[in-house]
């Protein structure tokens, strides 16, 4: 215990002093000194302490050589503190302040980076998750040979499958509590929007599926009509996917329908023969 509270003691005192330290360079008249402070602090990985240290030097060193490389760093502080929407705003303000730097291309990467890190939980609305897909495109178009191209590509790839993934949620939520037409809708939406997905049939399947209780539920006048929508989808999907192991469930469907409409027009002509 008294281990314990001798070591605490010592770990008080190096806070304090570390404390008064940084306090002292930042009261200091001597700006070369604060900046040499501030690349140690960086180079050390206390990016508040260095950030707060290049704010303070803006004034003094805008203008100068030295400026580029403080609004720079300065950017990273705010990447590395994980607060990415105000290093997205110093990164591209550095871009709009140096747009011939030679750090532009990197710089213009980690904007799109600073998106792509905000990108929340599938869970959540996507907004930014879109936005560094577009702002990575850009990027690849603007700089067709750097070699940060492959990773911007992955990170779009990525992207894509998170708004896939959050579509197909909407989607099976739709489907799950009832809502066959708007499920229908939105599976056949998420195979226009991601015509390449390995899941594309799946996706077709759902749509036919869902097609298909909806008809089961609609009003008389209007069933022969949805399952012959049903079968045109299956019809579709034959021509989509012609090799695809869910071919037979889908044609259950078409059959399916194919029954009830072949019941329904029997049943038409009975009450036709008793007018």
């Amino acid at each position: 215990m008294k281990a314990y509270r001798i070591a605490s003691f010592f770990v008080l005192i190096c806070c304090a002093s570390c404390s008064s330290k940084f306090g002292k360079v930042l009261k200091s008249k001597d700006t070369d000194y604060q900046l040499k402070m501030a690349d140690q602090y960086f180079e050390n990985k206390q990016y508040q302490k260095a950030q707060t240290l290049y704010e303070e030097l803006y004034p003094v060193y805008k203008g100068t050589p030295k400026f580029e490389e403080l609004y720079y760093k300065d950017a990273y502080c705010f990447y590395n503190m994980k607060d990415y929407r105000n290093a997205e705003n110093f990164f591209k303000g550095f871009l709009e302040v140096f747009p011939n730097s030679p750090k532009a291309e990197e710089v213009d990467y980690m904007r799109a980076m600073c998106f792509y890190k905000q990108s929340p939980k599938i869970e959540l609305e996507q907004t930014n998750t879109a936005k560094s897909i577009g702002i990575m495109q850009t990027f690849i178009n603007t700089h067709p040979g750097s070699p940060r191209v492959a990773e911007a590509t992955e990170i779009i790839d990525k992207c894509r499958a998170k708004l896939e993934q959050k579509e197909l949620r909407g989607a099976d939520l739709y489907y799950k509590v009832g809502q066959y037409r708007a499920a229908a809708i939105s599976y056949e939406n998420l195979l226009n929007s991601y015509p390449e997905s390995p899941d594309a049939d799946k996706y077709k399947l759902q749509a036919i599926k869902a097609y298909y209780k909806f008809a089961k539920l609609s009003v008389s006048d209007k069933q022969e009509e949805r399952f012959e929508k049903v079968i045109a989808e299956y019809e579709d999907f034959l021509d989509r996917y012609p090799d695809s192991k869910l071919q037979k469930e889908a044609e259950e469907y078409s059959i399916l329908s194919k029954n009830n409409i072949k019941e329904i027009q029997n049943e038409q002509i009975k009450t036709s023969a008793q007018l």
